[in-house]
């Protein structure tokens, strides 16, 4: 089965997309750090049992390959782009998904599949599957709580009832929408309830 890690707001710059998410969230992302590898950079927010990251490309790091989560060709206003999800085996998934990259930042190590062309399975409505490994503080546990919870994460997509057949996921938080392709999360905090999407 797959358990929701978190969710990434993609966006083609990092400090306007912080910006945006701050605006509709009501609250103030973390700092995050770099990922060399595939040259992007990123903040972040802890929601209790998964955390929620903006990403874009770092103008300061140069990429030699396809980046990740699909930000070589995405445009646009800051949007929900990604779901990540914990995976115990990636083996049979892997037809989906693509290979398993090992990556590391500072005392952060995991593995996480990226196709080759470093697009997303079914646009994202299937998500990009992880691990961390075994002595690595998750970082949901390690984020100051924001408060703020998921309580609601819905995949709209035309193929809707296939994903909901081939995405092993029982988190009574995600729902596959039949429709045009978009993610909306629901949160719910001090101050109410905010949507992303």
């Amino acid at each position: 089965m797959f358990k929701l890690d978190h969710l990434a707001v993609a966006c083609t710059d990092l400090k306007a997309g912080t910006a945006a998410v701050e605006a509709a969230l009501g609250i103030k992302m973390q700092a995050g750090g770099q990922h060399d590898r595939f040259g992007t950079h990123n903040t972040l927010l802890g929601l209790g049992d998964v955390y929620l990251e903006v990403i874009a490309l770092d103008p300061a790091v140069a990429r030699v390959r396809p980046t990740w989560f699909g930000l070589d060709l995405f445009e646009g206003p800051p949007r929900l782009a990604n779901w990540i999800c914990q995976a115990d085996d990636f083996a049979p998934h892997a037809a989906v998904t693509g290979p398993v990259h090992a990556l590391t930042r500072g005392d952060l190590d995991w593995q996480i599949t990226v196709p080759r062309d470093g697009s997303l399975p079914f646009d994202g409505g299937f998500p990009t599957l992880i691990q961390w490994a075994p002595d690595t503080h998750h970082p949901a546990a390690r984020l100051p709580d924001s408060g703020l919870r998921l309580t609601r994460f819905e995949v709209h997509h035309p193929a809707a009832d296939i994903l909901r057949d081939i995405v092993p996921i029982a988190d009574e938080r995600v729902h596959f929408v039949s429709g045009a392709f978009e993610f909306r999360a629901h949160f719910e905090g001090a101050d109410g309830e905010r949507e992303l999407r």
